[in-house]
């Protein structure tokens, strides 16, 4: 296995057990849901679960600026290292936090502090491994490459999931509520302490080597004050533009996958009606299709640019959310709700195939690890976040439809800066200066051609 596949697959399985962790709270919440909140209306209770899910995700802008500011300082290496390790924290105290029978609302406060520490962790790891895989590969496959971060993200999600289904075949429904939903956090603690070793072990990237190398000589390496600046604040203020893009091209891609994927099995259950075991298979197999279909995209994109997937994505989005989602409550099935998932899933691979890699290609590489993770944490927190309370919400009213429609507004809006935005596909990623500049276009034309190995 050559260095640059060795990189990519290290950073993909770290990535894969931090979020195994961070969706089986959102899959198993119907389960433990009771467990942490005194008898009362199924839906209140996971809006209670789904309120301390989402403050996991505004304690992301904090990871997002601890993180990216290690990444940038320390290597993207320690900070990966830094993530997993405060995942492996979260999913031990998820496991073993008392229920409300036993402690009260001390097991509450528990799951809390838990989900304060997934929070910070995986808003630093979307950026370090955002990063990492772009750096790590060659700059006519960057797209292909960086497609493995949705790779890894849905193969936590699909392990989960399976281990759902087969929790579900193997125990009763009482187990399930009263002590197997521990188990798949028991699992998620054990597999970040196997990523951990294996991230003390990896290489740093080139792009980051050589941008901290201190040699002379125009574009070997990073001046003193360069150095000096190098993940603060005040050097991203200088990236305003690209730091608000980043928020914006977010917005609508983060709802959209937080709506068809955490959310998807609670709405298929809860609003739908379907049996929990169905609601399960059909999220288990639709992602399955879905993570095949990134890296496909991904070297799409290294052909014919990242803004034509965006736009397709937005347009998508925008014009399919409204019917997609009335006819997935009625589907009554399991084909029907498959075919609609998949529809939905194919629409939003044109975002989360690529936009790792347009995001990191937006900034120099003395700030490109604070530059994807805080702005991204910031939209995560304001929308992805959110996604599933405001869904509950809206049901809780009585206007479910509403949220179809919030999902739609805010692709729209995301739309708009596809349009507006620049390519970045030929961005050079090894320019230490004020912003990444184009590549060569020798190298550039020669490099986009490539097809990566399969």
């Amino acid at each position: 296995m050559g260095q640059h596949w060795k990189k990519i697959w290290v950073g993909s399985a770290g990535n894969m057990v931090e979020w195994f962790d961070w969706f089986v709270y959102a899959s198993f919440a119907t389960y433990f849901a009771g467990a942490f909140f005194p008898a009362g209306n199924d839906t209140a209770k996971l809006m209670n679960t789904a309120g301390i899910f989402a403050v996991g995700f505004f304690m992301r802008p904090v990871g997002g600026w601890l993180l990216g500011r290690i990444g940038d300082r320390k290597g993207r290496k320690a900070a990966l290292t830094t993530t997993v390790t405060l995942m492996s924290a979260s999913a031990v105290l998820i496991a073993v936090a008392p229920t409300y029978a036993v402690a009260g609302y001390g097991g509450v406060a528990v799951l809390l502090v838990a989900r304060l520490l997934q929070g910070l962790s995986v808003g630093g790891e979307y950026a370090a491994s955002a990063t990492y895989l772009t750096e790590a590969s060659a700059p006519g496959r960057r797209g292909f490459a960086s497609s493995f971060q949705y790779v890894s993200m849905t193969a936590g999600q699909i392990l989960g999931l399976g281990l759902q289904i087969v929790l579900q075949h193997t125990l009763s429904s009482s187990e399930l509520h009263s002590w197997g939903w521990r188990i798949p956090f028991i699992v998620g603690a054990l597999g970040a302490a196997v990523i951990f070793y294996l991230r003390r072990n990896m290489l740093e990237t080139e792009a980051y080597t050589e941008a901290t190398a201190e040699t002379a000589g125009e574009g070997a390496g990073e001046s003193a004050a360069q150095a000096a600046e190098r993940g603060t604040i005040r050097a991203l203020m200088r990236h305003k533009r690209e730091a608000f893009l980043v928020i914006a091209l977010t917005m609508g891609g983060t709802v959209a996958y937080y709506t068809y994927t955490t959310y998807l099995t609670k709405y298929l259950s809860n609003s739908a009606g379907l049996p929990k075991q169905t609601a399960s298979l059909v999220s288990f197999c639709a992602l399955i299709v879905f993570a095949c279909l990134q890296p496909l995209a991904g070297a799409l994109s290294d052909r014919i640019g990242r803004r034509p997937l965006l736009i397709t994505f937005a347009v998508g989005s925008t014009f399919l959310t409204v019917p997609i989602m009335t006819l997935l409550k009625h589907a009554g099935s399991f084909w029907p709700a498959l075919g609609l998932s998949l529809l939905a899933l194919v629409v939003i691979t044109g975002y989360t195939s690529i936009n790792a890699c347009v995001k990191a290609e937006l900034f120099p590489t003395g700030i490109r690890s604070l530059g994807v993770a805080l702005p991204y944490a910031i939209a995560n927190a304001l929308f992805g976040g959110t996604a599933e309370y405001v869904a509950l919400w809206f049901k809780k009213g009585g206007i479910e439809s509403g949220f179809y429609w919030y999902v739609a507004g805010c692709a729209a809006v995301s739309l708009i800066v596809y349009l507006t935005m620049r390519e970045t596909r030929d961005i050079d990623l090894k320019r230490v200066g004020r912003a990444p500049q184009a590549l060569p276009e020798a190298d550039a034309g020669k490099d986009a051609g490539k097809v990566p190995a399969s």
